[in-house]
């Protein structure tokens, strides 16, 4: 399972309540009996970027994101306590739920994945409202990122 119904519930809510800017965060559990979960909703910086350098940064937060450097150290302290990062998740602007280009390119370092374990999750919005939500998963097989079921209970 991707996200549970509250959690989703909890990304949607912040993908309406920052569009029209693409909205970004992560799911962080740490296994064992307790099975821990932390949403952890970021900043996208995204128009920070592009204010500062358009030519290097020239999306703005309505066509990319970027996860504030704050919010990944908090992440990175999170993983050095035995959480793994399961889930990312953004929004797209007035277009659909998929994994496009640049969301793979993201996720690659080297042409393998940085979170081989995690799953991506898209979520379209269009007239602040969200209108569908789907989740990717990496396959070894073919070497992609590919649809998964969102299974939230």
């Amino acid at each position: 399972m991707a996200l549970t119904a509250s959690e989703l519930a909890q990304v949607t809510a912040q993908a309406e309540a920052e569009y029209p800017a693409e909205c970004c965060g992560v799911l962080l559990v740490r296994p064992g009996p307790e099975g821990e979960r932390v949403l952890a909703p970021c900043r996208n910086v995204q128009d920070e970027l592009h204010a500062s350098d358009p030519v290097k940064h020239p999306r703005d937060s309505r066509t990319a994101y970027f996860i504030d450097p704050k919010d990944l150290l908090a992440i990175g302290r999170r993983e050095a306590q035995g959480y793994a990062v399961a889930v990312i998740y953004h929004s797209h602007i007035e277009a659909g739920a998929y994994f496009s280009p640049p969301d793979r390119k993201n996720a690659l370092i080297d042409g393998e994945p940085t979170y081989p374990e995690t799953v991506y999750v898209v979520l379209s919005v269009v007239g602040k409202r969200v209108v569908d939500t789907r989740a990717f998963a990496w396959d070894p097989a073919v070497r992609d990122f590919v649809p998964r079921t969102l299974a939230a209970s």
